[in-house]
């Protein structure tokens, strides 16, 4: 009954066993019903719908983080990538949809000459996301660049929220606490720059990404937080692990903070 409603709902899309695999960068795991909501009207809708029916659910930007059990997920998954696809700049300001890709947002603060977001060019995440988990990489990190978000609360009213409220330290935030708020979009504050540096930036950090990390295996990128003092990947290598394998999964030989799909 409940899918049945779903699809009576207007630019909403529902895939009924639908693998998941090809939503999540381990690029593994079993199916569920995918739901693909076209606007942010439709995904509030979705959103209030399921809901109002109790039905289990879960949010997904671009999957980076991800990994789905091969007997898959017995609720709804509802996809992001379509529905919260906003992106504009305004000033010093960009404004991006939640499943609007980082990599995306650099891209418009290049073109606008607005420096701040380079250490994200490469991530593969979502806007969403990388508030959820204030994503970083190369000294930055989410926070340091964000000025608001606009969530869609327990009781499904959109409301707007400061940064300073998001309660945003190493790899969390407020979210993390209050899993009934959904991140529909987020205004990120830069500072204008020079096109060339931020290009030069940019690159170099992917670059960097390109040479370093095993981005020809499909994973969830860095697997493990940063222990205090010291990083992942050092110890585990230290550990004799880089290799180590089970089944298809594997620590990579290439940077030992990743643990990658070698095998299906």
């Amino acid at each position: 009954m409940t899918t049945d409603k779903l699809r009576s709902l207007e630019d909403v899309e529902v895939l009924s066993n639908e693998s998941l695999a090809s939503y999540t960068g381990f690029r593994c795991g079993g199916t569920s019903t995918v739901v693909v909501p076209r606007s942010e009207d439709a995904f509030v809708q979705v959103v209030r719908l399921l809901r109002e029916a109790q039905k289990s659910f879960f949010i997904l930007g671009n999957g980076s983080n991800v990994l789905v059990p091969d007997e898959g997920y017995s609720g709804y998954v509802v996809v992001t990538k379509s529905a919260l696809q906003d992106l504009n700049v305004n000033g010093n300001f960009i404004h991006a949809g939640a499943g609007t890709q980082l990599t995306a947002v650099c891209h418009v603060a290049l073109g606008a000459s607005l420096t701040g977001m380079e250490f994200a060019f490469g991530i593969p995440g979502t806007v969403g996301g990388a508030v959820y988990m204030n994503a970083g990489a190369y000294g930055s990190e989410i926070k340091n660049v964000l000025s608001s978000v606009t969530i869609l609360d327990e009781n499904c009213d959109v409301r707007e929220l400061s940064a300073d409220l998001l309660d945003l330290s190493y790899r969390h935030s407020i979210f993390h606490q209050n899993k009934n708020w959904i991140v529909l979009s987020a205004t990120f504050e830069l500072k204008p720059g020079n096109h060339d540096a931020i290009h030069d930036e940019m690159f170099g950090f992917l670059s960097r990404r390109i040479e370093k990390q095993p981005l020809n295996y499909p994973s969830c990128g860095s697997t493990f937080k940063r222990p205090e003092g010291s990083y992942a990947s050092k110890l585990i290598d230290e550990c004799g692990l880089k290799g180590f394998r089970i089944g298809g999964a594997a620590v990579s030989e290439k940077h030992a903070g990743f643990v990658i799909n070698l095998d299906h």
